[in-house]
């Protein structure tokens, strides 16, 4: 067994965060159902429901994507070693219980820059047998440190997948959000993966989408921005798609209680490829 280890950057005590103030992991956890969430979030949530109704639907079909992808590769495709960039609110179904159950052996590095992830992640994230959990305090705009934070558990000579979910649409096209996955990868063997879920541009709903970016403006945090499938496309730079390639995340390998999503999750679409 290898202990959870905690990176230095990671402050010893529990950060103070404002609960008067909606923040997007929060919000999340209060569409996917869960309870770590306060008034300030989930008001901001009913606003966003009632812009997009399918909201919630979308939320969970997200995490049901990160379900499969990880199944995917840590049961199909054998790859024990994950890497996973604002991960959000720690909750059952995260990816080192997924890739444990079907791998025992999985090392997962959770990479996230927010303090309420943190503290609850600190909570979380303990005593994980028989693989390894690590939680890196990094902002996926600083690639390398995440690299080096990460290399302190995983074996760059071997695949590594990163995973990227909801969280790309967060970075303005100011910071190279290309550049920043092209740096990830590049740092990787053949035989690793890269699985992302985007915020896709719907040139049929740009009143709803403004609404929310307008929304989010009320959040503590980054402010989001839809891309268009031809602008996804450019983080998979490069690499082999794994079929069917880029879809709305509920269509992605679907398994038998799949159900068109109604007004859902056409804002959030998903895709998995391998780097040869």
């Amino acid at each position: 067994m290898t202990a959870d280890k905690y990176p230095d950057t990671v402050p010893d005590h529990d950060p103070a965060f404002d609960t008067t103030v909606a923040h997007q992991a929060r919000v999340y956890n209060y569409l996917l159902g869960g309870k770590d969430h306060y008034e300030a979030d989930q008001e901001y949530a009913e606003k966003a429901l009632a812009v997009y109704p399918g909201a919630a639907d979308s939320a969970k079909a997200n995490r049901a994507f990160l379900g499969r992808a990880v199944r995917f590769l840590a049961g199909d495709e054998g790859v024990s070693q994950f890497l996973d960039i604002g991960t959000g609110i720690p909750s059952p179904g995260s990816t080192h219980e997924v890739a444990q159950e079907a791998r025992p052996d999985s090392r997962i590095v959770y990479v996230d820059f927010d303090p309420v992830v943190l503290a609850h992640a600190r909570a979380f994230l303990v005593g994980r047998d028989p693989g390894s959990t690590a939680y890196l305090d990094a902002d996926l705009r600083d690639p390398a440190r995440i690299l080096r934070g990460a290399a302190e558990t995983l074996d760059f000579d071997k695949p590594v997948a990163v995973l990227l979910m909801a969280i790309l649409h967060a970075i303005g096209d100011e910071d190279d959000p290309a550049g920043i996955v092209s740096t990830l990868m590049d740092a990787l063997p053949s035989g690793s993966y890269l699985a992302i879920t985007h915020w896709a541009a719907d040139p049929s709903s740009e009143d709803k989408s403004e609404e929310l970016i307008g929304l989010s403006r009320e959040t503590s945090r980054q402010q989001y921005v839809p891309r268009s499938d031809a602008e996804i496309m450019r983080f998979f730079s490069g690499l082999e798609l794994v079929e069917p390639g880029l879809v709305p995340v509920e269509e992605w390998r679907p398994g038998p209680d799949y159900r068109p999503a109604g007004d859902g999750s056409w804002a959030i679409k998903g895709c998995v490829a391998k780097k040869r």
